[in-house]
Order: structure tokens, then C-alpha cells, then sequence
């Protein structure tokens, strides 16, 4: 009988000089540079270990390039949100935290969690993911400019209106990019006119969705809401049955979902039909507008599986 190939997990605690790589709990430890060099180095020396996974956190954007080129090589690598593994640390009394005890901790979640590998988004939704991210930044910025106005000093004020216009054709611009970067495929084109089709839905819902959200229309209705954080989490213990809540999920997506269910409780029939219903057999406003963020995900996320545009009458 062959010997059972035995599992290798890999943690490695990103920073932004630097990648601090741990196999297993007890075999090998080392550090290579966050850049090029540095990262080619760390790919060469995994494909020797083979490891069944290799665990990240996502730090915001420095794991990129490297979980992009374990990618590219083959490997398995796993993004894990950093709240879940601190729970986690927490959980097996492993308070203490330092580089090499956070990548040695990473391959010890993974051993014992096992995460899913992660789907990444492709040269194309990064771009795109890029735009949109932009875009929300300088919108950030413009209504923090708007609300210095009314406490600056007149002589300053010109200063910020100056500044307000600039960010004004900026958002004019990379908006015009985004529509122009979505048409160049004839695909996001489709699943654009798609989500658009849905009363409630607008250009920076439909933008959102496909770029930070594009495994919607390959999950089942669970997982679609459980991804974006509008699954309700049960809070029971024995006969306790706790106020179900959110949390977790990406909240970029589940922000301009809101507004969306917002504007579909008033002009989407469907979407309308389910709040007042909700709303009669005496649910909170809040809560009967999550319920109608989820169903309003589950409905794009069908419509987008089988390309079909929306109808009044939705599965």
C-alpha cells in the first residue's frame, strides 16, 4: 500500500519591506524582501516544499503581487481575513504576537481550518477593481473638502472650491474610463446591461459588482450572501434564541448593495412587495432592509448565472 502523501501547509505574515514565510508548525522559517526579488525567490523555494496550501491575510493590497505570482506557479494559496485568525489565536491561548509566531500561526490555521483556495480575480478585474476603488476615493475626498468649506476661513475658501473642481473632472474621467473599460468586453458589456436591467440597480452598483464581487453567478444563494456579509448569523445557545445579525463580508459590495435595496424598496415591485410584507408581519425597517439586500443579491446573482435580464417575477 502507498504511503499517504503527507500535507505541507505554508503561512507567510505580509508586510510591507517584508515576507516572513513559515513551513508547518515546526519545520522551516525564513524572510525574503516584499519586491520582485525578493518574491521570485520566496516561488522558487515553495515549488521545492510542494505545500498543500499557503495561508495569507489580507493586508489591504501588499499581498497581491506575491499571492499573485504563487498563483501564476501553480501553487494553492488561500486569502484569509485577519479577524478570523486572531479569533483563532485567541481560541488556543496563542496571544503573543510577533512576525515569525504570526506565519508560524497562519500554518497552524490552515491545518486545522483548511480554507478554501482562493479564486483570483484575473489582470482585467484587477484593473477594473483599481478604477473603481479610485473612483470612491476621490468621492471620499470631495465631500471631505465640502464640509471644510463651511469652517475655512474665507481668503482659503477659493483654495478648496479649486480642489472640489478637480476632483469633480477626475470622477468625471475615471467614470468614462470604467464605462469604456467595461464595453471593451462583450461579456462584462452583457452582465452590465444585465444588473442595469434591475429597477434600483445604477452604473455604480453594477461597476461594484463586477469588479469586487466576481464570483457572483457562480455561488449558490447560501454562499453568494454569506460572501458578501448579509447572511444573518444565528446567536443561539440552548433554549436562548439570540437577535441575528451581519458581519463580516466585503464591505465595499455590501455598501452600494444597500443603497440599492434602498432605492428597489421603492421602485422595484418585487423588491417593494417583500419590504411592505416584511414591515406588516412586524420586522424592524433595519432589518427588513438587509432581508431585502439579500434577496436582492440572490436575484442578481440567478440573473447572472443564466444571463438573462430582469423580469418581474424573479426566481
Amino acid at each position: 500500500m502507498a504511503e499517504e502523501k503527507k500535507e505541507v501547509f505554508v503561512g507567510i505574515d505580509v508586510s510591507k519591506m517584508q515576507l516572513d514565510v513559515a513551513v508547518g508548525e515546526d519545520g522551516a522559517f525564513w524572510s525574503v524582501t516584499n519586491d520582485s526579488e525578493g518574491i521570485q525567490e520566496l516561488v522558487e523555494r515553495l515549488k521545492a516544499v510542494s505545500p498543500t496550501l499557503v495561508v495569507v491575510e489580507s493586508t489591504g493590497g501588499l499581498e497581491t503581487p506575491v499571492v499573485a505570482e504563487m498563483a501564476a506557479a501553480g501553487l494553492s494559496v488561500a486569502i484569509v481575513n485577519p479577524g478570523r485568525v486572531r479569533e483563532f489565536a485567541k481560541s488556543v491561548g496563542l496571544l503573543a504576537k510577533t512576525d515569525k509566531l504570526d506565519a508560524r500561526l497562519l500554518t497552524r490555521f490552515a491545518a486545522a481550518v483548511k480554507p478554501p483556495a482562493s479564486r483570483l480575480p484575473s489582470e482585467e478585474e484587477q484593473y477594473l477593481t483599481g478604477l473603481v476603488r479610485r473612483r470612491r476615493q476621490l468621492l471620499e475626498m470631495r465631500t471631505a473638502e465640502k464640509n471644510r468649506l463651511n469652517t475655512t476661513r474665507i481668503a482659503l475658501r477659493e483654495r478648496i472650491d479649486n480642489h472640489i473642481a478637480w476632483l469633480n473632472k477626475e470622477v468625471e474621467a475615471l467614470e468614462d474610463e470604467i464605462d469604456d473599460f467595461i464595453r471593451q468586453s462583450p461579456l462584462w458589456a452583457k452582465k452590465e446591461a444585465i444588473l442595469k436591467s434591475t429597477p434600483g440597480v445604477g452604473p455604480v452598483t453594477s461597476c461594484t459588482l463586477l469588479s469586487e464581487l466576481p464570483e457572483l453567478g457562480q455561488l449558490d444563494r447560501k454562499k453568494i450572501a454569506a460572501l458578501v456579509g448579509v447572511a444573518p448569523m444565528n446567536k443561539d445557545s440552548g433554549p436562548r434564541r439570540g437577535k441575528r445579525c451581519i458581519r463580516g463580508g466585503r464591505v465595499s459590495v455590501r455598501s452600494v448593495l444597500y443603497m440599492a435595496a434602498l432605492t428597489a424598496t421603492r421602485f422595484n415591485p418585487t423588491i417593494r412587495a417583500f419590504y411592505l410584507r416584511l414591515l406588516e408581519n412586524g420586522k424592524e425597517k433595519k432589518v427588513a432592509l438587509i432581508a431585502c439586500m439579500r434577496k436582492l443579491l440572490v436575484i442578481l446573482n440567478a440573473m447572472i448565472r443564466d444571463l438573462e435580464p430582469w423580469h418581474p417575477n424573479p426566481v
